[in-house]
């Protein structure tokens, strides 16, 4: 069964995914006047206390930490020593490449969820690739399939994913059995999935900031205390990156193919950049200044946040102690990271990271299933009996998960990501006109001293798309009149 995926997975990334995804962050960079760097000192500004009385959504803050809760994982410390394991220390230089042009991409997608956005029964926003698929494309049956795709990657599998990486680094640390740390995280995940998508972003925007935080003052610690090897570090990471130490071994392109693949992959599974999931979180937001490009431009350094930052700490602690060479051949995920990090600072580390991972992983499940709750509001069928039977499931997979071998889940979790991935970037490549012209429209009134308000006539073609009452008479209700 492992060997089967991991063939699938070798032709859906080797031959279709590395491509598209640097095609599309590419085309997005170009198309949008390179957002992702022209921005990136506003991002304070983006985050300062809006203006909006539309209580139709949650807070931008609270849309950015829950998909935030979603983004940093376990794929912050396994992923990435898994990486390091497979692609070598130049998989993180391809981690940084991805998430850098995956700015743009995030940017892309997360705007159009906030402009296709509708309102459900209780009058919240709701919005996401699939009604971007559907109003946008005017192809439903795309919505349909990625509604698919990531309920069952976002509500089961990547579930099983966080659970099997807290289980492991309890176990690891402390030497519990898995079963009770199944059945701690199933008693935890229902009472917070009961509260559906407010009560995940209630819930991220307390926990987010702590977790990144405690996570990246280690990291630092530890770069300080051994600052004399960074150097050398940041020397091998681009040598591995680029082949240099292989060239002369008959190996290189294999090195770079291996280095390449894996950093895009573990990069994407972290940073989430293109895949679709974001975008969830981006179009349930009331958006300031009350612009889809707005949201857009908040969501967009989540991507930084998450791979620059995180990602780059988890291996900055890998590297430093030296365990990848002594240990990457019997030791991989968060059993090497426990381990590089109590190398460096003492046995409570192992400890340390089994809380850190817990934190990481348990707001990873709660996002995640609040995603997939999302999707099933697209096919109208929120009836008290099919959010009942979707959140048993999603609790059963966070059990089985815990019990589950790792390279099973990570195998099913890679197919699973791909086929999200292909479905959304073919939708927001189609949409990139619309993209285009919210930049265009941002950026001019920006210039002009104005707050950038989306005024839908100017666009009637877009218009017409557009669910009635959203985005019409702005101004006035963004007033308060």
């Amino acid at each position: 069964m492992i060997g089967f995926l991991h063939f699938i997975n070798e032709i859906l990334w080797g031959s279709v995914l590395i491509y598209l995804l640097i095609g599309a962050g590419i085309w997005f960079t170009v198309r949008c006047g390179f957002v992702q760097f022209r921005y990136f000192t506003q991002f304070r500004a983006l985050l300062a206390p809006g203006k909006s009385t539309d209580k139709s959504g949650i807070s931008r803050m609270q849309a950015l930490f829950t998909s935030l809760a979603a983004r940093v994982g376990s794929g912050n410390l396994s992923g990435v020593a898994l990486a390091l394991t497979i692609g070598g220390p130049g998989a993180i230089f391809w981690m940084w490449v991805i998430a850098l042009i995956g700015m743009a991409t995030s940017y892309a997608e997360c705007s159009l969820a906030q402009l296709y956005k509708t309102r459900d029964s209780e009058g919240h926003f709701r919005g996401g690739p699939a009604w971007y698929m559907e109003r946008g494309l005017g192809m439903r049956w795309m919505g349909v399939m990625f509604s698919i795709f990531l309920m069952v990657a976002f509500g089961l599998i990547f579930n099983a994913v966080q659970a099997n990486a807290i289980a492991n680094a309890a176990h690891f640390a402390f030497n519990v059995p898995r079963e009770w740390v199944g059945i701690l995280l199933v008693v935890l995940t229902g009472g917070v999935i009961w509260g559906g998508m407010r009560g995940t972003a209630k819930l991220s925007q307390y926990l987010v900031p702590f977790m990144g935080l405690i996570w990246v003052l280690m990291a630092l610690y530890v770069v300080i205390l051994h600052f004399d090897r960074i150097p050398d570090i940041l020397i091998l990471v681009f040598k591995s990156a680029f082949g240099w130490r292989e060239a002369a071994s008959g190996t290189l392109a294999f090195t770079i193919s291996q280095a390449i693949t894996t950093g895009f992959q573990r990069g994407m599974f972290s940073n989430e950049a293109g895949m679709g999931s974001t975008p969830n979180a981006a179009a349930t937001a009331s958006a300031w200044p009350p612009h889809p490009a707005s949201q857009g431009l908040v969501q967009m350094f989540g991507v930084f946040f998450d791979t620059i930052v995180i990602c780059t700490a988890t291996a900055a602690i890998v590297l430093v102690s030296g365990m990848l060479d002594t240990t990457a051949s019997s030791v991989d995920g968060i059993p090497l990271v426990q381990m590089a990090l109590s190398s460096m600072t003492g046995n409570w580390a192992m400890a340390f990271i089994a809380f850190i991972i817990f934190l990481f992983g348990f707001t990873s499940i709660v996002a995640n299933y609040a995603y997939a709750e999302n999707n099933l509001l697209f096919f109208k069928k929120n009836s008290a009996f099919s959010l009942v039977l979707l959140r048993c499931l999603g609790l059963v997979m966070v059990m089985l998960g815990t019990l589950s071998p790792l390279p099973l889940v990570w195998q099913l979790a890679d197919v699973a990501m791909a086929f999200m991935a292909m479905t959304n970037l073919s939708a927001i490549l189609l949409l990139s006109p619309v993209v285009k012209e919210l930049t265009a429209d941002y950026m001019r009134q920006q210039r002009l001293g104005f707050t950038p308000t989306f005024d839908p006539n100017r666009f009637p073609e877009i218009k017409s798309q557009l669910e009635p009452g959203v985005w019409d008479n702005l101004k006035k209700k963004q007033s308060g009149g």
